[in-house]
């Protein structure tokens, strides 16, 4: 697994983090912060570079890289700085930036034995954003739903904290979690897979209630708004879509949200990723 710049702030790094958060909301500075499950970096590149110049989003997180190398080269010349946590042919998370970026953890706390790549912790403008991919789950009853709950909970942990230590924080990218029936075009499909299920489904509401808003429902309250379509029986060109890209947002920041948008474009290319980008602005 790559990445190898590891740590965690202390509290008086975090004040300050605060200080330039609250001096950022004072100038009336707003930032742009994205998230797409590309599924593979190597076979999406030139679609990632496409849209990052035309819509020069502030930060990008990316997810399913697929592999250990990162073109950070290629982002650096277009004027974004990266950093990222890589594996072999699966998982993979990025994350890029116009603006400076400080790198804090490569890994979800909890269990030192999972050494999947599917966390990204780092600090923008005295925002504490979070990458992640987490764990699909399927098929349903086996080690791999269970690690998906575990890794859930073990998430639901590190929001408490960050709730607690009130650095404003936004943790996006793909959730694998179906939060309503709203959020799929036929909830009878998705009945059995780990999507889907309670558990997660209820994990994922824990989060809110905890106090986190899901920024993208928060202002859309319309059905058929989905971030994920199957590349069989022509489900993009149909709808029959699925929402599991999410922005959740600390109590702080919620009144700093100005827009969440879903950008289908990139879904409509040639050769696409199957998740398409979703765009979150905070004031």
């Amino acid at each position: 697994m790559g990445g190898h710049r590891d740590g965690t702030p202390e509290s008086r790094e975090l004040n300050e983090h605060i200080g330039t958060t609250t001096a950022t909301q004072e100038k009336g500075i707003t930032i742009v912060i994205a998230s797409w499950n590309v599924n593979s970096i190597k076979a999406r590149l030139e679609h990632v570079m496409n849209w990052l110049m035309s819509q020069k989003p502030d930060v990008l997180l990316l997810q399913e890289l697929k592999g250990t190398e990162f073109p950070s080269e290629v982002f650096s010349g277009l004027g974004y700085e990266s950093v990222a946590v890589t594996q072999k042919a699966y998982n993979g998370v990025a994350i890029l930036s116009r603006l400076p970026i400080e790198h804090v953890s490569n890994a979800l706390s909890g269990d030192e034995s999972d050494t999947h790549a599917r966390y990204l912790e780092v600090i923008v403008s005295g925002v504490r954003i979070v990458d992640i991919y987490l764990p699909n789950g399927n098929p349903v009853g086996t080690e791999k739903f269970e690690y998906k709950l575990a890794w859930m909970e073990r998430l639901l942990v590190k929001m408490s904290q960050w709730k607690a230590d009130g650095v404003p924080t936004v943790i996006g990218g793909d959730f694998n979690v179906i939060p309503e029936d709203i959020d799929c075009h036929k909830p009878a499909s998705w009945v059995h897979d780990a999507l889907f299920q309670p558990e997660p489904r209820a994990l994922y509401r824990a989060m809110l209630d905890m106090g986190y808003t899901d920024a993208f429902r928060s202002l859309h309250e319309e059905a058929g708004q989905f971030t994920f379509w199957d590349y069989f029986r022509q489900a993009f060109e149909n709808n029959r879509g699925i929402r599991i890209d999410h922005f959740l947002v600390s109590p702080s920041l919620r009144p700093r949200i100005e827009a969440c948008e879903i950008d289908k474009g990139p879904r409509a290319q040639p050769k696409p990723s199957d998740h398409t980008p979703v765009l979150l602005t905070l004031r």
